[in-house]
């Protein structure tokens, strides 16, 4: 094996010990915090996302490899919804463990009224997953420029607004008490925006510092976002492109009559 083949695959072997490692921890993580949950039946249903979403993360491992940040990024907020499934969204005691630690709490100094765990959580999935969404677009989707900045703002806010829809149908579904609990709206009527609005917030923030690092490093910066920008193609879509086809099939439109 050549040098440079032995150096790829010494990097693929430490990038697949550096995976299995943080998932390990994570799994331990989960666990623990699987023990006598505050609420069964919201954890069963809050740990939905985690049971679709790991399986997935360890098969890309072999057709899609993420980098290092965008892994270490994902499992950080799947970690903190773990945390939030345990003890439920409204109800998770960071007053008891900031009490315990710095001798204030949080929404004593902040003059909070509510429990703002949900709030940090909904803004974390912005902050942390905007980077390997734009990651995929750049891979799968080639996007460039303008675009791989816009697209996985455009994708947090999009799924953001799915999941607040998942989470008035299942509060509707189960109702009583589980669907109160998996809601978490702590009778805000505006909770649902707020929390899509705090996604967005985070998303921008994670992409604002993308920005900011590549327009430093990346050398032709300015050359890749004047292109995406440009307009690659002059015709128009819609019926002038069901025409082209139509014709490209050998189709002639009739002829109208005279």
């Amino acid at each position: 094996m050549s040098r440079i083949g032995k150096s790829r695959f010494a990097m693929s072997r430490g990038w697949r010990r550096f995976c299995l490692a943080s998932l390990g921890l994570f799994g331990l993580l989960w666990l623990a915090l699987a023990v006598a949950p505050s609420d069964r039946p919201a954890w069963a249903l809050e740990n939905v996302l985690v049971l679709a979403f790991v399986p997935a993360l360890f098969a890309s491992m072999r057709w899609f490899p993420l980098s290092r940040l965008s892994w270490t990024l994902i499992l950080l907020f799947l970690s903190l919804h773990t945390l939030g499934s345990h003890y439920t969204y409204a109800e998770v005691p960071y007053d008891a463990w900031s009490e315990w630690l710095l001798g204030v709490r949080i929404n004593d100094l902040l003059g909070l009224e509510r429990n703002h765990f949900d709030r940090l959580v909904h803004f974390s999935y912005g902050l942390l997953m905007a980077y390997p969404m734009r990651e995929m677009f750049l891979r799968v989707a080639d996007a460039r420029g303008f675009w791989g900045y816009f697209l996985p703002l455009d994708l947090t806010l999009s799924t953001s607004a799915i999941f607040e829809l998942f989470e008035w149908a299942a509060a509707e579904l189960f109702g009583g008490d589980l669907g109160v609990a998996y809601l978490g709206s702590q009778g805000d009527q505006w909770d649902a925006q707020k929390d899509m609005a705090l996604a967005g917030l985070g998303a921008l923030i994670a992409m604002l510092v993308t920005l900011a690092v590549n327009r430093r490093w990346q050398r032709d910066f300015n050359r890749e976002w004047a292109e995406s920008l440009r307009v690659k193609r002059r015709l128009p879509l819609g019926e002038v492109a069901l025409e082209r086809m139509v014709r490209a099939e050998g189709f002639e439109p009739p002829t109208p009559a005279v």
